[in-house]
């Protein structure tokens, strides 16, 4: 529907500020994108945007028809994947997830999928959870599970699945009068990532810069250097939980300890028409009663 395309490039302008790099992204010239902004505009009886020397800002109502857009958008999306529930749809759906989430989470939450279009065929494709978002942006995945930024991107639609802490952990069983200085030890952490990011706080919040020995490109590989005794790190509860190396590694209790990852599902909002990806968007829903139990 016109409006839905309409909606669709205001929320690409409202998250790039950019009607240049908008008009590119979305294969629109400047002047249909400006059109697009003047209807809105006409159509709400607001100023939605501002044009300075600096650049481009959202006005008041335009903060608050993004959030309006945004919602008009996903209920789209649950209308058409309900009206087709009993079609009999078929396609293909690309899916990234980390080893952990496919082991943990993916069966549970594409199942109710399964279940209800049988002829539609999913390849899962894993790796590090710190490129999931970027993955999905570069249209090399349809649907991600990857931990959620404080800040989501206007051109992506997430749910939370679930929360995990984030545990720091070392090798072997802890000696008797074991003492644990963050200031004095080794650490193991990833190379990026939200991780990282959560890490980097922790220290600054206890006032140190820690020893970093090594830096990996996944969690799978940094437990492995954990485990060969090269430092402490910090990793996901739920990785740690679910992790081959967990007889040869312990947590390690620390207070204050680092803040906990959030871990949602992921699309684009410019897919949500497409029938395939609708219908599994509509499957990750919470309220959905034919989720199995996870346990």
């Amino acid at each position: 529907m016109q409006d839905h395309d309409q909606y669709r490039l205001y929320l690409h302008l409202a998250e790039t500020l950019s009607f240049t790099r908008t008009a590119a992204d979305c294969h629109v010239s400047p002047a249909t994108l400006s059109r697009t902004v003047q209807r809105l505009e006409a159509a709400t009886g607001h100023r939605l945007l501002d044009r300075g020397p600096h650049g481009v800002c959202l006005t008041t109502h335009g903060r608050a028809f993004r959030r309006y857009a945004a919602e008009a958008l996903d209920l789209w999306a649950r209308y058409r994947s309900d009206a087709a529930a009993d079609d009999d749809l078929s396609g293909h759906l690309r899916v990234f997830a980390s080893v952990t989430a496919c082991q943990t989470l993916v069966p549970d939450l594409l199942g109710p999928l399964r279940h209800a279009h049988p002829r539609v065929t999913v390849s899962l494709r894993t790796g590090d959870a710190a490129a999931a978002l970027a993955r999905l942006d570069q249209g090399e995945a349809d649907l991600a599970v990857a931990a959620l930024p404080a800040r989501i991107p206007a051109t992506v639609l997430a749910r939370e699945i679930t929360r995990t802490p984030l545990v720091l952990v070392r090798a072997g069983s802890a000696p008797a009068g074991e003492e644990f200085t963050a200031a004095a030890e080794p650490f193991v952490l990833p190379r990026q990532g939200l991780v990282r990011t959560a890490a980097d706080q922790y220290f600054r919040g206890l006032g140190i810069r820690p020893h970093i020995a090594a830096e990996t490109d996944g969690h799978e590989a940094l437990l492995t250097l954990v485990a060969l005794g090269y430092g402490t790190g910090i990793v996901p509860a739920l990785v740690l939980r679910h992790s081959g190396l967990r007889p040869r590694l312990r947590q390690v209790p620390v207070s204050p300890a680092p803040d906990r990852l959030t871990i949602g599902v992921c699309i684009r909002r410019a897919d949500v028409h497409r029938p395939v990806i609708a219908a599994a968007w509509a499957a990750t829903r919470p309220d959905r009663a034919d989720r199995p139990a996870r346990p």
